[in-house]
């Protein structure tokens, strides 16, 4: 087994979707075992990258994505499916099952996954439908729900089999402030009852800072700008990580893509 600290370990990885742009660049990252943390950063950063890596989903161009121990091979699928039976995810977009009523999305995993009998089933996911409080929504379609509530129904899908490691892609994203409460102290409480490793990917900076125990910061150039408890971050002089923690519009971090001048693509100049 993987020391505590080093549960997860992104070991001097870089990684591209194609030879013209570099997502990763040499990123080093280890998750602690038991710990929520977060991996904060701008848009198109790496930070859903980084959990695709985790999961297989891609290879590392260079480095190491080790997991308890087990340096991760993309090419094996007994191996990958192994890990996976370990690993919970709350999709960006909640990736739920349309044709589905809720109840029946967050059965799915227990119903592939394992052999437990229906009455089991059933109580496991009113459990977790009551947990972020959509227990009265059982029976309702994925088109009768609102986004925040299709959202919370992925999150009750991801915690479904208690997985060891939680990796929640933008879990806050399009709830409502109560919701956004509601979520977080949901996965500090799931984290700290079961056990779970949790990792937090978001742009909300003081949520994950009100439940996370470490955090990353990413730049958009694919590297890791600083990391350390919320409180170490929150004290940096580092200009890039005071912009984004306080949502400067002025500083080192760019609002624009990098582009030729815009007379340029007018035919001006």
């Amino acid at each position: 087994m993987a020391p505590a600290d080093k549960f997860i370990e992104i070991d001097h990885v870089t990684f591209g979707y194609d030879a013209r742009r570099t997502i990763l660049n040499d990123v080093s990252l280890n998750f602690a075992r038991g710990k929520v943390t977060a991996i904060l950063g701008g848009s198109g950063c790496g930070k859903t990258t980084l959990l695709r890596l985790i999961g297989g989903v891609h290879a590392a161009s260079q480095g190491r994505v080790v997991f308890d121990g087990e340096l991760i091979n993309a090419r094996d699928r007994v191996q990958l499916y192994r890990i996976r039976r370990r690993l919970g995810m709350l999709f960006q977009f909640g990736a739920l099952f349309t044709d589905l009523s809720v109840f029946e999305n967050v059965a799915f995993p227990l119903r592939e996954q394992t052999e437990l009998p229906e009455s089991m089933i059933r109580d496991i996911v009113l459990m977790k439908l009551n947990a972020v409080g959509l227990r009265g929504a059982a029976k309702l379609r994925i088109a009768e729900i609102s986004g925040g509530m299709g959202r919370r129904v992925a999150l009750a899908r991801a915690i479904a089999l208690d997985p060891e490691v939680i990796m929640y892609d933008e879990p806050f994203a399009g709830l409502d402030p109560i919701s956004m409460g509601v979520a977080a102290n949901l996965i500090r409480k799931l984290n700290d009852t079961t056990g779970a490793t949790s990792l937090i990917v978001s742009h909300d900076v003081q949520e994950c800072f009100a439940i996370c125990d470490y955090a990353y910061l990413l730049s958009s150039g694919g590297r890791v700008v600083a990391h350390g408890k919320p409180a170490e971050l929150n004290a940096s002089d580092d200009p890039e990580v005071r912009q984004f923690i306080r949502g400067e519009p002025d500083g080192p971090v760019r609002f624009h893509y990098p582009a030729q001048p815009f007379a340029a693509d007018l035919g001006l100049g």
